[in-house]
């Protein structure tokens, strides 16, 4: 089982709650905890309940799986777009086959 990179995740709250124009100190307000705590979660030194981390995906609009493993969510639009890209063309196949022996990879490393 692969162990959680808190400071990791602290990273890719700041990093998302900066994309969001907000302050730490709003982030904090808006989850119901207080600013020093917020802190702490963004340097990765203190573990948050799961409810605070709901709260903080919810907030600021973010994938549970991006912030927690850094693994980003794609889009319905953007697999839409590859597969009208795709649809027909001889390499589809390849690529296809391609991609799922990736996704089997990743979900290995899980």
């Amino acid at each position: 089982m692969q162990e959680l990179d808190y400071a990791g995740i602290g990273m890719r709250i700041r990093k998302a709650r900066k994309e969001k124009g907000m302050s730490q100190d709003e982030l904090a307000k808006e989850c119901g905890i207080c600013i020093s705590f917020m802190g702490h979660i963004e340097r990765g030194t203190r573990r948050m309940s799961l409810e605070t981390f709901a709260n903080i995906c919810m907030i600021l609009e973010s994938d549970a799986g991006e912030l927690l493993m850094g693994t980003p969510k794609l889009s319905d639009h953007t697999l839409e777009m590859v597969w009208n890209k795709t649809a027909g063309k001889k390499e589809s196949y390849e690529m296809y086959v391609s991609i799922m022996k990736s996704v089997a990879e990743i979900m290995g490393r899980a």
